[in-house]
């Protein structure tokens, strides 16, 4: 026979996720009067940065872009934290205002209720009844694993960043880092450093910029600048900038797009790369650029370009995904094809029937602060006045 259900009726929002978004939404309720619940599949708070990133990661912005509301980072903290150093910021946080999730609840399904005009969502042992729900789960909720031909048959260690902690294991062998983002990047500096011989698969034309120009953070240098002057010249000033800097990235394998930097980001969401010392590996040679994958063979793979290579491990550098579609049962807020909600930035954070979004603005910790304010106002007000007419009758 199957378990009856436990089932909990949650009086506010029902926060589903205990990362940034999830925590800087219950805090900017909090702030409000307005209490709420969060869920986390894990055993910990911000799963993704405890779990599944590697020993060497920092912030890639620096720490005054990455405040969660009502709290900064300590002064001793330097401009760009550690891994370690945001945790630790993440859970003084959840202590600071008293935010404690309920752990080990994965969510199986959330809908709807029309009837009783509730969200109904299920775990493994209860079903929770809520006004509001809010999905704060990330953009970040599961690797993406792509599918190469003969990926199945290579007899090495294949791996997805996820997994990956640090180069000491791989001291000698030869890896090939697929995928060229943020994450791509510092891992092959990070396996270069430790002994390994990197080749770097760079499919597609993509930003590289440096993480300052002139002492300066690139990201805030770009917002000063946009307040001033539009998108195409902020770009043209950063790309020229990047050159005295960097050099020629073409030269070394590296194409840039048509676009800049910036104007795609505003399009398609896609973030350039900020460089902390790949880019002096690969004009080294210490780290060698190569095309395209074709297939995986027993030892290594077949490139686009007909070479064949041999490898002993291959490390998957290729991204995450929302999961949302998968267990949010409504097809109007969220899209099916990848998880976002339909409408992009800043009109992302509200859907229907009392649901919200908070963290999938594509605009990392700053664009979840801003959902998370958005959100907690929008249902304070709702929360007021539902508390007055309680007291009224």
């Amino acid at each position: 026979m199957s378990k009856e259900l436990k089932q909990v009726c949650i009086p506010g929002p029902l926060i589903i996720g205990a990362g940034p978004s999830g925590l800087a939404a219950a805090v900017c309720l909090k702030k409000r009067g307005v209490p709420s619940l969060i869920l986390e599949k894990e055993n910990c708070m911000a799963s993704l940065w405890n779990l599944k990133t590697y020993d060497r990661l920092r912030l890639h912005l620096p720490k005054k872009f990455c405040e969660l509301p009502y709290m900064k980072f300590p002064s001793e903290i330097p401009a760009y934290p550690t891994k370690q150093q945001f945790i630790n910021y993440l859970e003084d946080y959840a202590k600071t205002f008293s935010i404690e999730p309920m752990f080990g609840q994965e969510v199986r399904w959330t809908k709807y209720d029309r009837g009783m005009r509730l969200w109904q969502v299920e775990t493994k042992e209860s079903k929770f009844l809520c006004r509001w729900l809010i999905v704060a789960t990330g953009e970040n909720a599961e690797p993406v694993v792509p599918e190469i031909a003969g990926i199945s048959n290579f007899g090495g260690r294949l791996l997805h960043t996820s997994i990956y902690k640090n180069g000491a294991d791989f001291k000698g062998s030869k890896v090939l880092v697929v995928g060229c983002g943020n994450s791509g990047m510092e891992v092959s500096l990070d396996l270069c450093n430790s002994g390994a011989q990197v080749s770097l698969v760079v499919r597609d034309k993509l930003h590289v910029l440096p993480r300052e120009i002139f002492g300066m953070s690139t990201f805030a240098l770009s917002m000063w600048l946009l307040k001033w002057f539009p998108v195409s010249l902020v770009d043209g000033l950063i790309l020229l900038c990047s050159r005295m800097i960097l050099g020629d990235t073409g030269q070394i394998g590296i194409k840039r797009p048509e676009f800049g930097p910036l104007h795609l980001k505003n399009a398609t969401g896609k973030t350039p790369v900020l460089d902390v010392g790949a880019v002096a590996k690969i004009r080294s040679s210490e780290v060698k650029v190569v095309c395209g994958i074709r297939r995986f063979t027993a030892k290594g793979v077949e490139f686009v370009n007909g070479e064949v290579q041999e490898f002993d491990s291959v490390i998957l550098a290729t991204g995450y995904r929302s999961n949302v579609a998968s267990w949010l049962k409504e097809g109007n807020f969220f899209s099916q094809k990848d998880g976002y909600p339909k409408n992009p930035f800043p009109n992302n954070w509200k859907g229907e029937d009392g649901a919200y979004s908070v963290g999938f603005t594509r605009r990392g910790l700053y664009g979840a602060s801003i959902d998370a304010q958005r959100v907690a106002e929008d249902i304070a007000r709702q929360w007021k006045s539902q508390t007055k007419h309680l007291h009224l009758d």
